[in-house]
């Protein structure tokens, strides 16, 4: 079972669902991804022994102007404008690029070849016995994360019977890439107008993608009815709900997990790892 852990918007608790559900489906071998690969931070509750480190690169075109003839071929292949050409000098832009080789396939001159450039890391930390914490970290300047989330997706062992990954915020290229052949996803969302406006975008995607979801409310106690009445005129499943408390946010400033420090928590993970696997089950008999 492939678990993907999404919100609308940061700062709904995510993560802290995320990571504190990983501890509640142990004993059994889990394995947890960080997809959120220009903040990662599950680590920081998890520690563990480093396993393995492997630096990512991808492939951008390099140009020998000695060849070039400046007949702007690349240029006009590159969707997405890497490339432009000026007289019979080529400007490349490594940040818009997205190492598709177009352009060294379409140069007649054969002036362009690909170089690696590094993207950022993806590291591997054995928790415990039984689980694993697999993270990629985006270099400062890089702007495409989904290369990397690919790469940290790789790394997972397919022998291993749950996986769950936490998505990066939002409904952009990285979400998209992150819930890509899961399961089902777990929306993390709060009872705030904030919460409410992003949940519906990202149903929409989520809708779009075809992918069963649940929702969870955290922070639930605040008493905003506009939700619960999207919610149910969408008919959208809550999977759990979380009251709010500040023990949660004090464990969460100490890098401690509420499954263990706060009376109650563990509990509320339990019931939404079950309806989850329910919703699973439900899905296969279908």
């Amino acid at each position: 079972m492939i678990i993907a852990v999404a919100s609308g918007k940061g700062g709904t608790g995510k993560t802290t669902v995320a990571v504190n559900l990983a501890f509640v489906a142990t004993p059994r071998p889990v394995q947890l991804l960080d997809c959120d690969v220009e903040e990662p931070n599950a680590h920081l509750f998890l520690g563990g022994q480093p396993a393995k480190k492997k630096e990512v690169s991808v492939m951008i075109p390099s140009v020998d102007e000695g060849k070039c003839s400046g007949c702007e071929e690349c240029s006009n292949f590159c969707q997405f404008k890497a490339l432009v050409v000026i007289g019979k000098t080529v400007l490349v832009f490594p940040e818009l690029c997205h190492s598709c080789g177009g352009c060294r396939l379409v140069c007649p001159e054969q002036a362009i070849t690909e170089v690696p450039r590094p993207i950022g890391v993806v590291e591997t930390l054995q928790v415990r016995d039984d689980l694993t914490l697999i993270y990629g970290t985006l270099s400062i300047g890089v702007a495409m994360a989904p290369p990397l989330i690919r790469e940290v997706k790789a790394l997972a062992s397919r022998e291993v019977p749950l996986t769950i990954i936490d998505c990066p915020p939002g409904t952009s290229c990285p979400v998209v890439e992150s819930v890509k052949g899961v399961d089902v996803i777990l929306l993390v969302t709060e009872p705030t107008p904030f919460g409410l406006h992003d949940l519906t975008l990202a149903v929409d995607t989520i809708r779009t993608l075809g992918i069963p979801f649940g929702v969870v409310i955290n922070k639930a106690g605040l008493n905003y009815s506009p939700l619960y009445d999207y919610l149910e005129k969408e008919k959208i499943p809550v999977l759990g709900e979380i009251p709010e408390d500040a023990a949660v946010a004090k464990a969460y400033a100490k890098g401690e997990l509420p499954v263990y420090s706060v009376p109650g928590y563990r509990a509320k993970i339990e019931e939404i790892f079950r309806n989850l696997k329910a919703m699973v089950n439900g899905l296969e008999k279908m």
